[in-house]
């Protein structure tokens, strides 16, 4: 296997990346820049020519592509095409340049459900539910990978994961754990208890979880297992919390006293704390002194505020053969550990 992750800087490609290393793959990093230890093919998506150069000379020998590329845009439209267009400007490259391509493995999430629509989806959402009045990032991708395939060599597989959970950021603060450990931390340093941020009800529904390690085992599996081409996977921990329970853990984990939530936007109110988090970072060394670096408190928000439950249907990829679960409290735990460990949290 000659693989190359497109996004591999997010906490998805690093999953991936890992757990193709480890499988004794030859594996390639795609990003707009270098990252820290991948192998990094350098190339902005959205530039078709550029992008058709850079493969053909660092990357023509393509037989997987992991797709984790993401250019978020507020307007869903805009999002769609252009995330859809790098995705089909990557192929276009990757077929000019002869690449011996068999397979394109695609991460979605459970915004393909019409979560971020605000509306209340069945659950456990299943693979076959009918779809939702597009645009839809990962309609638009999947419609034109569908419509490539039919006369490709190669075929795809979509997998579907939710939250998902790494010690990693790598620049991309998109990481549930990091939102939780960095306001524990600011908590601590003003001397609040840990308090939930998001709604009364959010506090209260069934949530789900994805914890990147298990994320790249499924996508190695998605890689190699045949006959499940053009076939979609959800692909969770396998088990479902409630913050009201977990929370009351996490606080334990940071030795800090909980009490009832409040609920923050958290973008507004954590605009000022900058300069508590220096001083964090001088108190206890850590790696990046600027906090939007390492949390996107806009994430955190969707998260803390979703107020139906959320369970993905995980039968289908059993039947298929990939059957790990996990552990979402002690996944959590692990990416605080490892945060810790690399100095990004104290």
């Amino acid at each position: 296997m000659k693989a190359l992750i497109a996004g591999a800087s997010g906490i998805i490609g690093h999953g991936a990346h890992d757990a193709l290393k480890k499988h004794g793959a030859e594996v390639k990093g795609l990003g707009r820049r270098s990252i820290e230890g991948i192998d990094t093919v350098t190339v902005d998506l959205t530039d078709a020519e550029a992008t058709k150069n850079t493969i053909r000379d660092q990357a023509a020998d393509t037989t997987h592509l992991f797709y984790a590329a993401l250019a978020p845009d507020t307007d869903l439209s805009t999002e769609a095409k252009r995330n859809a267009q790098m995705l089909d400007n990557l192929l276009d490259a990757l077929e000019q340049a002869n690449a011996p391509l068999t397979r394109v493995v695609i991460y979605q999430g459970f915004k393909i459900y019409g979560i971020h629509l605000g509306t209340q989806v069945p659950t456990p959402a299943r693979e076959s539910d009918p779809s939702h009045m597009p645009p839809n990032i990962y309609q638009a991708q999947e419609a034109m990978l569908a419509k490539r395939a039919k006369s490709a060599e190669w075929d795809y597989v979509a997998l579907r994961p939710d939250v998902v959970v790494s010690g990693n950021i790598n620049g991309n603060p998109m990481n549930i754990a990091a939102v939780i450990g960095a306001f524990a931390a600011i908590s601590r340093e003003l001397g609040v208890p840990l308090r939930y941020p998001g709604s009364e009800a959010a506090y209260h529904v069934l949530m789900q979880t994805t914890d990147a390690a298990l994320l790249g085992e499924a996508s190695l599996w998605a890689a190699e297992t045949e006959g499940i081409g053009g076939e979609a996977f959800n692909v969770t921990n396998g088990d479902i919390f409630r913050w009201e329970r977990l929370w009351q853990d996490i606080a334990a984990y940071f030795d800090l006293p909980s009490a009832s939530p409040v609920p923050l936007d958290l973008e507004q109110h954590m605009a000022d704390k900058q300069p508590v988090w220096e001083h964090i970072v001088e108190k206890h060394g850590l790696a990046e002194k600027r906090l939007e670096r390492v949390v996107q408190w806009g994430f955190g928000n969707f998260v803390f505020n979703t107020e139906t439950d959320v369970i993905s249907d995980v039968n289908k990829i059993y039947r298929h053969g990939f059957t790990r679960r996990c552990d979402s409290r002690e996944s959590l735990f692990a990416a605080f550990d490892r945060l810790r460990e690399r100095n990004i949290l104290p």
